[in-house]
């Protein structure tokens, strides 16, 4: 039997996963945590690395890492980080991004050249940000690495050339996803000179080899590692519920959304993987638990108690700013509260507002793309909560299957590095599992009200001048 591993270097953790090559049964796993914040050492997620795949690196015939996108990696001459990461949830740069969108001639010219309008979350506004912030720093600067390269880099070979693929590319802000290259001209412009970027390596094809001569496939991003592991396929809508929130799609053909709604990214396949992204999803349902001083399955009750539309309270949820709708500065809004309002009636306004802001994600996709979903797909931590999973269907207007439990961005991870190994021209099949089909009847009404709240405060303007 052949084992590959499958590495998921995210925002809160490494997850490593063994996995039997020729079907996808997972043979063991291992996670590590990272530290927390917007601003980390990546040198911390080595440590990690090598604490989650202790005992089963040497196991493995071959091996992936998928990471979290876009996440601003800067190296000196000698390889050492010039500072620490800036994260795809850093919003400090959402000038930057305003600034570049205007260079490139508009947002549809944006989306044109790249697949996607800039935010605040991509590479290239926090290269901007670091030029104009911290001029030393930027000077300093030799090579531009993601996340998942960086990681790959520690598993490679002495000698190895940097390198990723297309689909974690297309989320910097200089690659076109179109024809799969690097804008080196729009790097150069970001950062205020040219940078060394790593090879792209094309699909199912190894990078180079691990310290122990195993193949090491080129890595992908989270998303795009998510849609190989399930495995995705035309015709399904992925739902994924983690620190942030997602809604994706594969497509054979390139998006340009001018309006930035739809990011267009490349997958890890040869395709494309529309989607879009939400800041603020599980922490939602973290903060709500908390403020109420109880467990997510206490929160789950007090939700599941109360009455669709929550008593008549709503929740703009954008805690931590937001990226779609595009709103960094954006804070938390609370409406229609009243002596009557009950503890109960705070935690369901909260399970609705979460998935109120995945239902709107997904009509934009559907929208924008045109990709009317055969089956919704509901994936990430808070899929637990049986709140949301009884809420789930209804603020979606569709069914939802769930899938089996899974590490499914490393297990995309795996899923590609068996592609390397086995040489072939398509990745393997292996079978998805799903445990449950959700329905219930549809509640418009409370995306009604979801909706008047954000649209309100999107025509009074800055949301932290709004009382409630």
């Amino acid at each position: 039997m052949s084992l590959v591993l499958g590495v998921d270097s995210s925002t809160q953790s490494t997850k490593a996963v063994l996995v039997d090559a020729a079907d996808g049964t997972v043979v063991a796993q291992q996670t590590a945590p990272h530290p927390p914040g917007t601003e980390v050492d990546p040198r911390a997620w080595l440590g990690a690395l090598e604490l989650a795949t202790d005992g089963l690196l040497e196991q493995a015939d071959a091996v992936a890492v998928a990471g979290q996108q876009h996440g601003m990696v800067v190296l000196a001459d000698d390889g050492t980080p010039v500072r620490d990461a800036l994260l795809w949830n850093d919003t400090r740069s959402a000038g930057a991004a305003t600034q570049l969108i205007a260079e490139l001639g508009g947002p549809q010219a944006c989306a044109d050249a790249l697949g996607s309008v800039l935010v605040a979350s991509f590479t290239s506004t926090k290269l901007r940000w670091l030029r104009d912030h911290e001029p030393e720093s930027a000077a300093r600067v030799a090579r531009v690495l993601l996340p998942h390269d960086y990681v790959s880099g520690h598993l490679a070979a002495p000698g190895t050339d940097p390198f990723t693929d297309r689909g974690d590319a297309s989320g910097t802000g200089y690659f076109d996803a179109r024809t799969a290259t690097w804008r080196h001209d729009l790097l150069e412009a970001a950062l205020g000179h040219a940078a060394a970027l790593p090879d792209v390596v094309a699909p199912g094809l190894a990078a180079g080899e691990t310290r122990d001569g195993k193949p090491i496939a080129a890595g992908t991003g989270d998303n795009m590692g998510a849609a190989l592991g399930l495995p995705l396929v035309t015709g399904d809508v992925l739902v994924s519920i983690g620190t942030s929130g997602v809604a994706s799609a594969v497509v054979p053909d390139p998006v340009a959304d001018g309006t930035g709604t739809v990011t267009g990214f490349a997958d890890a396949t040869g395709g494309y993987l529309p989607m879009v992204t939400t800041m603020n999803a599980a922490g939602i349902l973290d903060l709500q638990a908390r403020w109420l001083g109880v467990d997510h399955d206490e929160l789950a009750a007090l939700a599941l108690s109360s009455v669709p539309g929550a008593g008549g309270v709503v929740l703009s949820p954008y805690y931590g700013g937001e990226r779609t709708p595009n709103r960094p500065d954006a804070v938390g809004t609370w409406t229609g509260l009243t002596p009557a309002t009950t503890r109960a009636d705070l935690a369901r306004a909260a399970v609705e507002a979460l998935l109120c802001s995945l239902a709107d994600a997904v009509d934009a996709l559907v929208a924008r793309t045109g990709a009317e979903p055969r089956r919704v797909l509901m994936v990430g931590g808070a899929t637990r909560n049986p709140a949301v999973r009884a809420l789930a269907p209804a603020i979606l207007g569709r069914p939802v299957a769930l899938p089996a439990p899974g590490e499914y961005v490393a297990r995309g991870a795996a899923r590609q590095a068996a592609w390397a190994l086995a040489g072939t021209a398509e990745p393997p099949d292996w079978p998805l599992t799903t445990t449950d089909e959700l329905t219930a009847d549809p509640q418009p009404a409370v995306r009604e009200r979801y909706a008047a709240l954000r649209d309100h405060l999107t025509d009074v303007g800055d949301p932290a001048q709004e009382t409630t």
